[in-house]
């Protein structure tokens, strides 16, 4: 398995790459190429933030909400063209292009290192250059990473104080020898001078790009979050995701909850979700199940590094939250909306005539007139023809511990042990609501063939899956097979009594009348009862099927009564359909599976292809015997 003894990666590749590879000179070389007129070392002081959130209110960058309303929040709104991540201008400059994969963007470093320089000289004149240390995790922390991100836009500083931790003692960290992460961003051309008061500038070319090698970040024309922030997708999963193939850890895209069932016993869970299949409602769980507590250390990114006995040990590297708006509301997740009370940035939601923000989901119902995330006024007439308030893509930036249900301990920079791994998809067939891995290498094949259905032919043909592998296709800064690999490497270095249980999940399986079956929300803390228990059976039982679970040809589910749903109105029949696997669409979708192995040719790990090769026997033996 890899080990932490990786070699410092090489600037030689770098786009700017200074002789003496210190913060300094680097910062001197970008300014030399992006011409700004002034340059502000960031200190992350509150002070700062505040200077900066003034002078953007000042500019129009920001509008102040209503000071009683919603204390010290503010409003941005995007450019149209600069609402989302930008995949198509995403790319993986590996070496070797057979490193990045079939599921990256590549061009070839030097190739693309020509392309930037060109685009970058000159992109900030007229601009001032922000130099922003960070810290992705507690600062100093044996799992933590740290990095440096140039930028010209004062949204993005204020951004980055919320979502990283942002401090001079990185600088000294890297003055010590600490690896760091050079992250240059800029929103593009120098503006015309009629355009100097544009709130929120962009450019039509975009480059979100990946050096994993020198460990380079570049991003080019873009203000928008993702592409912006480069903390976060593009460090704390692209690249960290390389660096923790090279030194034996794991960089993903999970949740990260802790979980105390009524004996006082605690559990860790990271569990990983495509978009729109549940993962902030199940990051800030409420429990509906008497004596249960779930408790919120982290909504997005997962960092885990085995330790010294054996356990995985996992930190939230974030500081904050860079959640989706619409959708969100008091019914669908009440510990969400109690986080947004103050100190909030909102990008792209609707503004409302006493100063406050909504957008869809916030309330049952739209208020009689807003100013929609364009700046123009907007009614429920509008919304009934199909023209939202809120863009769908709409942000919220909070901290962390701002939300009720953050954890005391959440930023500890040691971490706290996984018990469990969860993964998850919107299934409206086929997959069970609860599924517990046989073993470690199958639950890496859980995992590597996660999928959602598609539900409207505008998504492409209704029942197709669509394949998001560890919920990681857009965020593995490398070929997503040896990603697979990777992780089975790590669960042979891990000790097999301390080794995360794996598990699958499905909350959107559908009876032959189109009705969901399961509840949802609240009460899938049953469910997370019924994992955390066989974690804890399967610690008394070492192998083999634990009390309360039953076997399937695909997993291990709850057995008859196992599943407490006491006070539920789910029906028997319900829930023999939740739980039900029929070995013949089973098999169609082996065939499928097969086919998305097929992508990655013989990149992809013999063991996993065991594993589907072991899942058509048992179904064919199902099938034989039914």
């Amino acid at each position: 398995m890899p080990t932490s003894t990786a070699p410092v990666p090489t600037r030689a590749q770098a786009v700017v790459a200074p002789a003496d590879g210190s913060v300094e000179a680097w910062v001197a070389q970008v300014a030399a190429l992006t011409l700004p007129d002034a340059i502000v070392w960031c200190d992350g002081s509150a002070a700062e933030k505040r200077r900066l959130l003034d002078e953007m209110v000042a500019s129009g960058t920001l509008i102040k909400l209503d000071e009683a309303k919603r204390p010290r929040s503010y409003l941005a709104r995007s450019h149209p063209s600069d609402v989302a991540r930008v995949e198509a201008r995403t790319f993986i400059c590996s070496e070797r292009e057979q490193d990045a994969g079939p599921t990256n963007n590549w061009r070839s470093p030097a190739a693309m290192g020509a392309e930037l320089r060109e685009v970058f000289a000159g992109s900030m004149r007229g601009r001032t250059m922000y130099v922003v240390p960070f810290s992705m995790g507690p600062l100093g922390g044996p799992i933590s990473q740290v990095g440096v991100e140039i930028t010209d836009s004062p949204y993005v500083v204020v951004s980055m104080h919320v979502m990283t931790r942002v401090s001079t003692q990185v600088l000294r960290l890297i003055d010590a020898g600490q690896q760091w992460v050079p992250a240059v961003h800029s929103v593009g051309a120098p503006l015309a001078p009629d355009e100097q008061d544009v709130p929120w500038p962009c450019d039509d070319t975009k480059y979100i790009v990946q050096f994993p090698e020198s460990r380079e970040i570049w991003s080019y024309g873009s203000g928008y979050g993702g592409n912006a922030l480069l903390g976060k997708k593009c460090f704390a999963l692209r690249i960290a995701s390389v660096m923790a193939r090279d030194e034996g850890w794991l960089a993903e895209h999970m949740l990260l909850v802790r979980v105390t069932s009524p004996q006082g016993r605690r559990y860790h869970l990271a569990a990983a979700f495509p978009s729109a299949c549940g993962k902030t409602n199940l990051a800030m769980l409420r429990p509906t199940l008497p004596g249960w507590e779930v408790e919120t250390l982290g909504d997005d990114i997962v960092w885990m590094r085995p330790d010294d006995d054996g356990a995985l040990r996992a930190i939230n590297p974030e500081a904050g939250f860079f959640g989706v708006a619409p959708g969100t509301g008091v019914d669908t997740n009440p510990t969400a909306i109690a986080t947004l009370g103050h100190d909030v940035i909102f990008t792209n939601v609707a503004l409302t005539d006493d100063g406050d923000v909504w957008w869809e989901g916030l309330t049952p119902q739209a208020p009689a007139h807003l100013i929609d995330w364009t700046g123009q006024d907007w009614t429920p007439d509008d919304g009934a023809a199909g023209r939202p308030a809120a863009h769908p893509n709409a942000r919220f930036t909070v901290a962390a511990a701002q939300c009720p249900t953050i954890a005391p301990d959440w930023d500890d920079p040691a971490g706290v042990p996984v018990d469990a791994i969860v993964f998850g998809g919107r299934r409206a067939t086929n997959v069970p609501l609860v599924t517990h891995a046989l073993s470690w290498d199958h639950g890496v094949f859980l995992g590597a063939t996660i999928s959602s259905e598609r539900t409207a032919a505008a998504e492409g043909a209704v029942g197709e899956l669509r394949r998001d592998p560890f919920a990681m296709m857009p965020f593995c800064g490398y070929m997503m097979a040896d990603h697979w690999a990777h992780w089975l490497a790590v669960g042979d270095g891990l000790d097999p009594a301390r080794r995360p249980h794996i598990f699958q999940v499905n909350w959107f399986r559908k009876g032959a009348d189109g009705r969901y079956l399961w509840p949802g929300f609240g009460e899938n803390s049953r469910v997370v009862a019924w994992i955390a228990d066989q974690v804890e059976r399967g610690r008394a039982a070492g192998s083999g099927v634990a009390e309360g679970a039953a076997a399937s040809p695909v997993g291990l589910v709850p057995a008859p009564g196992a599943l407490d749903v006491t006070g539920l109105d789910v029906p028997e029949a319900d829930l023999a359909a939740l739980l039900d696997v029929q070995p013949e669409p089973w098999l169609r979708e082996a065939d499928l599976t097969e086919e998305f192995f097929a992508v990655f040719g013989d990149r992809v790990p013999q063991r996993l292809r065991d594993q589907l090769a072991s899942l058509r026997r048992r179904l064919t033996s199902a099938q034989a015997t039914a």
